[in-house]
């Protein structure tokens, strides 16, 4: 049996569509509400993260390899240093622990 696939991307267009226009449609007025307001402030960096994590620690041949270098750049970012310094440091974490593992 095959299915058409044009009804599926009609379904997931739909659905996009509709996650963009209901709040526009439905909310009128500004939020005033402290929790609703930090909720939605804090989704995108959410989400980036969920997405993000599993892929630093899945893209290397060995998951102790990602974890250390997310580690060492999570430190290294909580002493400020750039974001060229992070990246090239958990790069060479990687590529050495990946050579001796």
């Amino acid at each position: 049996m095959t299915r058409n696939p044009y009804i599926y991307i009609l379904i997931m267009a739909s659905v996009s569509f509709m996650i963009r226009v209901l709040p526009l449609t439905l909310i009128r007025r500004p939020i005033t509400n402290r929790f609703l307001k930090s909720f939605l402030y804090y989704v995108p960096y959410v989400t980036l993260a969920v997405m993000t994590f599993p892929a630093i620690i899945q893209a290397t041949q060995s998951p102790l390899a990602g974890a250390a270098a997310l580690v060492i750049g999570i430190i290294l970012a909580w002493m400020n240093a750039g974001l060229f310094p992070v990246a090239v440091t958990c790069c060479m974490v990687v590529l050495i622990l990946e050579l001796f593992l």
